[in-house]
């Protein structure tokens, strides 16, 4: 284990898929400084929704096509109080501390050397960054959901706006096809109601196809009911994603 091994979990993949999660660890390290502004609160649940998923679509490979093939995962185990990965370095920590500095920092590495890796590699890199909301702090007057996506208005997808009838030709669109038919609140997803949406964060952002040509990104919010409450439905949307992605990636 490598020094940053205390801070972060991560292991490389050799599919090329990555799963970011900068909100779930529990960490409190006292050698890091308290965040002063900002949302400082733990998305609960989201490491072990994450390698539940991990778990599954390498079960899945290796069931359907008989090969060891893995995606890439990293999980920050610090709490948000003290580094919030999703934001730009300016924000994401206390700037005195060279160690929130040097953890941040290496989160990002990663992240940019395994896109570099599956672009050479592949010729495209996939990320989903996994976060999670509370379902009673929904604003009052939107639809009630349980996933929210988010991909920058779909510039996380491609580098240039794309005409309207082709939104829900990629990913995205996939993912929420099947969340409907499993009668799973999703947003977006009702064009004629209010919804409670979330455009994607910094990650998203900084490593999606309108900075870095073919490297999508997609941010899923998964609500506490799924992550944490209703373990039946939980396995049902675990299941949903592991579909989605293998038949997006069993050929390469």
């Amino acid at each position: 284990m490598s020094y940053f091994g205390k801070f972060i979990e991560y292991k490389e993949g050799n599919i090329p898929l990555i799963i970011s999660v900068p909100h779930g660890g529990i960490l409190e390290c006292d050698s890091l400084p308290e965040r002063s502004n900002g949302v400082l609160g733990i998305d609960k649940g989201t490491i072990e929704f994450s390698k539940n998923f991990v778990l599954q679509i390498s079960q899945k490979f290796k069931e359907e096509i008989l090969e060891e093939k893995n995606p890439y995962y990293i999980f920050s185990l610090i709490r948000r109080s003290k580094i919030d990965l999703n934001r730009p370095e300016k924000e994401a920590y206390n700037q005195k501390s060279l160690l929130a500095r040097e953890i941040y920092n290496y989160y990002h590495f990663k992240i940019r050397k395994w896109i570099s890796n599956n672009l050479k590699r592949f010729n495209r890199s996939l990320l989903i960054d996994i976060h999670g909301f509370e379902k009673v702090n929904r604003p009052p007057g939107f639809r009630d959901v349980d996933v929210i996506l988010g991909t920058n208005n779909l510039g996380s997808f491609f580098p240039e706006s794309i005409p309207k009838r082709n939104w829900s030709n990629n990913i995205r669109g996939k993912i929420i096809q099947k969340f409907l038919e499993a009668e799973i609140p999703i947003a977006p997803g009702h064009p004629r109601r209010r919804e409670y949406m979330l455009t994607g964060g910094f990650i998203t952002r900084t490593y999606g196809a309108s900075h870095i040509p073919k490297s999508q990104t997609i941010q899923i919010e998964i609500s506490d009911r799924i992550r944490i409450y209703d373990e039946k439905l939980g396995e049902i949307a675990t299941r949903i994603l592991v579909d989605i992605f293998f038949e997006e990636l069993k050929y390469l």
